[in-house]
């Protein structure tokens, strides 16, 4: 490979790392032809983009990135793709369904830390994205709001039976 397609391999390598917050560093050793085409139809579904790499050009690409990730350079071996995500738990959550399959989980940059081995798998699809977190505080302020209204409906709208029904609850 002439030296002009390698830098920009790694230019591009470096523009995806810098674009997506979160990236996935995935096994893909023993895929078939039929198996690849598969996976890289759901990961595009649920809109992550996957890219195999040279490990040599990646760690070139991530050298040149403004993070410091050389806690991931050991997990370099073998066949790799990268798996870039704006929502850090749903690569974790396609490839919880492949579990004792290929591809599996070298490493993964999600929410600003490294996770390195398969068994953090579980970990990283537990992981809340930032809507679901938001619908959280959500529900969590909607609740008091409820508890009055729905006290209010069955006290019969009276001051009286507001306080009944409120002093009755268990908090």
């Amino acid at each position: 490979m002439k030296k002009e397609v390698k830098d920009t391999i790694i230019s591009e390598l470096g523009e995806l790392i810098n674009q997506y917050p979160h990236f996935y560093l995935v096994d893909v050793t023993g895929m078939d032809a039929k198996a690849t085409s598969d996976f890289r139809r759901k990961a595009f579904q649920n809109e992550v983009k996957a890219v195999v790499v040279k490990n040599k050009l990646l760690i070139k690409a991530l050298d040149a990135a403004e993070k410091d990730y050389s806690a991931l350079y050991d997990c370099l071996k073998g066949n790799t793709a990268m798996l870039f995500t704006q929502t850090a738990n749903v690569p974790a959550k396609i490839l919880k369904e492949y579990k004792d399959t290929t591809p599996t989980l070298k490493a993964a940059y999600a929410e600003e830390s490294i996770f390195v081995g398969a068994d953090k798998l579980a970990e990283l699809a537990a992981l809340k994205s930032k809507n679901e977190l938001i619908a959280d505080v959500i529900a969590l302020l909607q609740s008091p709001a409820k508890n009055v209204v729905s006290a209010l409906q069955s006290g019969s709208g009276t001051i009286h039976g507001l306080l009944q029904t409120l002093g009755e609850r268990a908090e």
